[in-house]
């Protein structure tokens, strides 16, 4: 069996629940090694808006990196993986990804994963948008991101919060291509 790298990259949006999500669909599959970067912000919001702490996302990658250690691997094309996703993705990270700005390990690897011709998703986590945000999304999905907006849906008709965070997860994981059972397909 062969072992895909996924690199999930948390940012200061609100929305952790869907990192954790994800971290948690990913991480006891045999067949994926999970790296994780967290940001400072991301930090600050899930001790506000999460019932569980950084250590717990932590624990359940494989490896973690510094958002400010832009020498670390996902910092280089040399460095192999199968998708980037950025889960929540703040406006601002949004706009560094789109203009290109390597100021952290998020961005820096984001613009890595574009030029490499990776699969990249952006979840995006605001409302109302502004014109500049449209904008940061069109010149991102212009650069090969895939922008999959933190607004599920209802046709699975869920009974719990839990219910709605798992089906936009099952749909974040259907962009890199990853089997999931998260969510009731249509028509299933």
């Amino acid at each position: 069996m062969t072992t895909q790298r996924i690199l999930l990259a948390v940012t200061g949006a609100s929305g952790p629940q869907y990192a954790m999500a994800l971290a948690r669909a990913l991480s006891g599959r045999e067949d994926i090694e999970l790296h994780l970067i967290l940001s400072e912000a991301a930090k600050k919001v899930i001790a506000l808006e999460a019932d569980f702490g950084p250590e717990d996302l932590l624990k359940l990658a494989h490896a973690s990196h510094d958002e400010k250690n832009i020498a670390a691997g996902p910092a280089s094309g040399s460095w192999r993986h199968a998708g980037m996703i950025v889960c929540p993705c703040s406006m601002a990270s949004l706009g560094a990804i789109a203009h290109g700005l390597g100021t952290n390990l998020i961005h820096r690897a984001a613009d890595v994963t574009l030029k490499e011709g990776r699969k990249l998703v952006l979840v995006t986590r605001e409302t109302p948008l502004n014109l500049i945000h449209i904008k940061n999304m069109l010149a991102a999905k212009e650069a090969g991101a895939d922008i999959v907006p933190a607004s599920p849906g209802f046709y699975h008709r869920p009974k719990s919060i839990d219910d709605l965070v798992n089906h936009l997860a099952g749909r974040i994981l259907d962009q890199l291509g990853i089997d999931n059972a998260l969510f009731k397909r249509w028509g299933e």
